[in-house]
């Protein structure tokens, strides 16, 4: 049966509904022929219409067909040369994602037509495959994006009062026994109270979600039984996954996730999309053809000079995007845009950003990428964090980022933990990790909030799993325990694993307080891990990407030494919160600041003497103390008002022996307050003494303590 059809328009590229019908637009340069399909279902493998697009205005394919309503599935076939030596992998045979598609319904479904080549053919890629894949593959949905927003809008958060919560949507509610049964796992379960109550009592005010947008589960993961849990496999870049959603009705999950987003702000807390723009799902030239590889494979991806059937790939994930094309360049801030003002998210964490900045091989500060995002009215104002490298040659970009970038700071992860382990030759570089990297950042006009500050992530072992394995335990993932980073735990003391000695158990729990301990105290933007401030484990697995069970799920049962973690960190999140000198906006200077008594950072030797550039030198010293001066601050707030705060004084002992630290005079008739000691417990719990300047402070081994000037009289 025909259907009555129009020329329509270009732009926007995408399915578009008017209230009246749709309009369908797809750029491929090279194609010579496109046809939508319109199916009556998500499962259907037989076209309901196939319909010949015949209008072409700047390489976009563009149809209108009135009277079709959002729910509606489609794909498209795509006409072309199969010549892989010359880039091009057209097969009309196989049916395609729409890269703008905005709802995905669906999962694919692996077979060997899902490839444009004769799987056990022996010219491998070369070959071509026949065989129609609209049974396996997910069918794109036509929406309508009409929401009741109300007067919900961007939080825009400042960056010195940021406090940002890795998070997986699944993991955190997957088991959590106060969010129903139905909800657990999915966006609407990050809607229930028992999660609102539970990030609002932590003190986070950004929760940055791993990959939601629509993913694929690789192949030879499914053939293991595993999963892409994490969904660093993009092929969806402007649909929420479905996989998170409550309800498979026709794209219903774009609702439930703007649903999500809305709740949150409601509470205060910014959503932060962890997006992967550096590759697809489709991998290197073995890869299936679901997407771009059939749309316009030349386009799309970066291709080998010698021979373009072979993909560059900069990622380690088969291939690369080629942000060097106006048009990919176009999806990439499209998308970027979509999710800002159609579903109203507050930043965005880029993954192996380097790669996006790489214009011919080398990585460019100038590239279009970056020029792009800071002309867009829209995008410059949001946040963006580069995960700052990727796996190609010169990568390795922290540090190097242009204003408007904050970066996940790798050096501060591998300085606090060799620190925190007892190495020796760290004290130089604590110093400027501590005090917001101005190494890194100061001299390209950037402020600390440039550093986000962590000590473990998504990707490697848990803060728990780093205080108490030695080595990787990745078994579960059926890679022979090659997978995975040498993550080397924090200490080693001869056991792993769960312990009854409590000895073993006091020192592993005192080293995670260490680290949570840094992380809060340092200057910049900190991001937890979540669980880590409960000490949720992974058992040693430091590669969980493909484990969906509970290896990555929270396990909300906590005992007594977990709940007492819990609260260790929100007492230390609030206290961040509450001393505006932990989360300055400007460097310290390490002098007088408005005729101040005291310089505004000093650094003293355990015997109260502040060090010398010899002391600093020396390399080998495992502690020392920092005061930061409150009433030295030199800053101002949002209404201009000058900001006086305590003055605090930091101890740190990574020595394996306890140390008396002399306290350093401050001003006459003022004392010393201990605040917090990370040797002291519930358990262990000792009389609060006020101190002078030149009494002496016990602190343990491996312990950090932070104490207050009191001025009282």
């Amino acid at each position: 049966m025909s259907m009555r059809v129009w020329p329509g328009r270009p732009y926007p590229l995408g399915a578009t509904w008017d209230g009246e019908g749709a309009n369908f637009a797809l750029f491929s340069e090279n194609a010579t022929a496109v046809e939508l399909c319109l199916f009556d279902g998500p499962d259907s493998d037989k076209e309901s219409h196939r319909i010949r697009v015949e209008e072409r205005t700047d390489q976009v394919w563009h149809v209108y067909i009135p009277g079709l309503w959002p729910g509606q599935h489609y794909g498209y076939r795509v006409h072309g040369p199969y010549a892989p030596h010359e880039g091009h992998r057209f097969n009309p045979h196989k049916l395609l994602i729409d890269p703008y598609a905005k709802s995905i319904a669906g999962t694919v479904e692996w077979s060997d037509a899902m490839f444009g080549y004769r799987i056990g053919d022996p010219k491998t890629d070369l070959s071509f495959d026949t065989r129609n894949n609209a049974g396996n593959i997910p069918k794109c949905v036509l929406v309508d994006q009409a929401f009741t927003w109300g007067s919900d809008h961007l939080l825009k958060t400042p960056w010195d009062k940021t406090v940002i919560y890795e998070m997986h949507v699944k993991s955190f509610t997957a088991r959590h026994p106060e969010v129903p049964e139905q909800m657990r796992g999915t966006y609407a379960g990050l809607t229930t109270p028992a999660a609102i109550d539970y990030l609002l009592g932590l003190g986070v005010t950004a929760i940055e979600l791993l990959p939601i947008q629509h993913f694929v589960r690789d192949k030879h993961l499914a053939d293991q039984g595993l999963t892409n849990y994490w969904g660093y496999n993009t092929i969806g870049f402007f649909s929420p996954d479905i996989r998170y959603a409550t309800s498979p009705v026709r794209g219903r999950h774009v609702r439930e996730f703007k649903t999500m987003v809305k709740t949150l702000h409601s509470a205060g807390i910014e959503v932060i999309l962890d997006v992967v723009y550096n590759h697809t799902a489709e991998g290197n030239q073995f890869g299936p053809t679901l997407c771009f590889r059939g749309i316009d494979n030349a386009s799309y991806y970066r291709l080998a000079d010698a021979d373009k059937r072979y993909y560059i790939d900069y990622t380690g994930c088969g291939n690369t995007l080629n942000v060097t094309h106006p048009r990919t360049l176009q999806l990439i801030m499209d998308s970027l845009r979509y999710w800002v003002t159609e579903m109203h998210v507050d930043g965005f964490r880029f993954d192996l950003a380097s790669a996006l900045a790489r214009e011919l091989h080398a990585v460019d500060r100038l590239s279009a990428f970056f020029d792009i995002l800071h002309q867009d009215p829209i995008l410059s104002q949001v946040k963006l964090i580069a995960e700052p490298w990727d796996l190609g040659e010169g990568g390795y970009q922290v540090g190097n980022f242009p204003v408007g970038w904050a970066e996940w700071n790798g050096k501060y992860r591998d300085t606090i933990r060799r620190y925190v382990k007892g190495d020796g030759g760290q004290v130089a570089e604590m110093a400027y990790r501590l005090t917001g990297s101005s190494d890194l950042y100061s001299m390209s006009g950037r402020r600390p909030f440039a550093s986000v500050n962590f000590i473990t992530a998504h990707d490697g072992f848990t803060l728990r799993d780093l205080v108490s394995y030695n080595d990787k335990h990745n078994e579960a993932n059926k890679e022979q325990n090659k997978d995975g980073t040498d993550d080397n735990a924090s200490w080693n003391c001869g056991v792993e694993g769960p312990t009854q000695d409590a000895a073993i158990n006091q020192l592993r729990g005192q080293q995670q307080r260490n680290f949570l301990t840094l992380l809060f105290l340092s200057q910049g933007v900190p991001m937890l891990c979540g669980g880590d401030e409960f000490g949720r484990t992974q058992q040693g697995n430091n590669n969980a990407y493909c484990q969906d069970n509970d290896i990555s799920w929270f396990d909300w049962n906590l005992d007594r030494s977990q709940r007492l973690l819990l609260d260790f960190t929100r007492k230390l999140i609030a206290f961040r919160e509450q001393h505006p000198v932990l989360r300055r906006r400007r460097f310290f200077q390490g002098r007088h600041i408005r005729g101040s008594e005291v310089k505004d950072i000093s650094w003293f030797k355990p015997d109260g003497k502040e060090m010398s550039d010899d002391d600093w030198n020396a390399g080998f010293t495992k502690s020392l103390s920092l005061r930061l001066a409150g009433d030295a601050i030199a800053e101002t707030d949002e209404k201009g008002r000058a900001i006086v705060d305590d003055t605090l004084l930091i101890l740190l002992n990574a020595h394996h022996a306890p140390l008396a630290f002399t306290l350093p005079a401050h001003k006459r008739g003022v004392r010393w307050q201990p605040i917090l000691d990370t040797s002291i417990t519930a358990d262990n719990e000792k009389p609060v003494l006020m101190l002078k300047g030149g009494e002496q402070y016990e602190l343990e081994s491996r312990s950090i303590a932070i104490l207050k000037l009191d001025d009282t009289p």
